[in-house]
């Protein structure tokens, strides 16, 4: 059962690396000249490379952890129309 539940969350983890890699392409692209995009982009970033430390540490749970709450960053960017972008397959956006 444990392996499973690895692989079904290694399978997210590479999903959501590979999504917000692009979103935060797109966000650097697309940032306002707002001070806060700047710091909201900075956390995303952070977790991102958080995500990226755990997975190659084998903690996969926590790596998961990590990137969502790098997208979640970047989607309340979005949202607060720090970023001005418009995908929303990537995206919260207004």
């Amino acid at each position: 059962m444990k392996q499973k539940e690895d692989s079904e969350i290694s399978a997210r983890l590479e999903k959501y690396l590979i999504l917000t890699k692009k979103a935060l392409g797109k966000a650097e692209k697309a940032k306002t000249k707002d001070k806060n995009a700047d710091a909201v982009l900075d956390m995303a970033k952070r977790y991102y490379e958080d995500s990226i430390y755990f997975k190659n540490k084998n903690m996969l749970l926590i790596a998961l952890c990590a990137i969502s709450y790098a997208h979640g960053w970047l989607d309340c960017g979005s949202k607060l129309g720090l970023f001005k972008v418009k995908d929303t397959r990537l995206f919260v956006v207004k």
